[in-house]
């Protein structure tokens, strides 16, 4: 599984190679999993799929970090289907969502809290602005970008940052 998905084949993917893999019946599978793509959100949640926890080093510069992110974001996106997989089972399995959310979640609610404490430190942006707003807005943006099958590119990413820094600039 993790080599078709790294290349990019996830349409190629089936229960019945996956069963044939795993050296298992069909019906053992869907015992255990209603799709593969519950079978990819749990495989995410084991740590077994690569590029799951990719980060940003942040610098001095805000807008280059916030742009980092984005285009960080938008290269994992270049797999449409598995990236409208997750969040297809997101919305079609609660308990499994939930996890998939906390564990895609967390690391940019992290990252953005730590971010944007550097930056209000150093001045560049208001003390009030909400770290998990600016979060869910990142994911958000991402995750729609990747529903209509257009990842962000680097113009769609300057737009949107240019935009945030609007309004949180202090």
């Amino acid at each position: 599984m993790r080599a078709a998905l790294a290349a990019g084949q996830y349409e190629a993917l089936t229960i019945e190679g996956l069963a044939a893999e795993a050296e298992v019946s069909k019906q053992t599978i869907y015992r255990w999993w209603p799709s593969k793509a519950a079978i990819l959100g749990e495989a995410l949640l084991e740590g077994e799929l690569p590029g799951a926890d990719a980060s940003v080093p942040m610098t001095d510069d805000l807008e280059g970090d916030l742009r980092a992110w984005f285009s960080l974001s938008s290269d994992a996106a270049d797999n449409v289907e598995v990236a409208r997989a997750l969040i297809s089972v997101t919305a079609t399995d609660p308990e499994l969502g939930a996890a998939l959310n906390d564990r895609l979640g967390a690391p940019v609610r992290e990252w953005v809290t730590t971010r944007l404490a550097l930056a209000v430190e150093a001045g560049e942006v208001r003390a009030d602005v909400d770290a998990a707003v600016i979060a869910e807005q990142f994911v958000a943006m991402s995750s729609y970008a990747v529903l209509l099958g257009r990842p962000l590119g680097g113009a769609g990413a300057d737009a949107i940052v240019d935009v945030m820094m609007r309004g949180i600039r202090s």
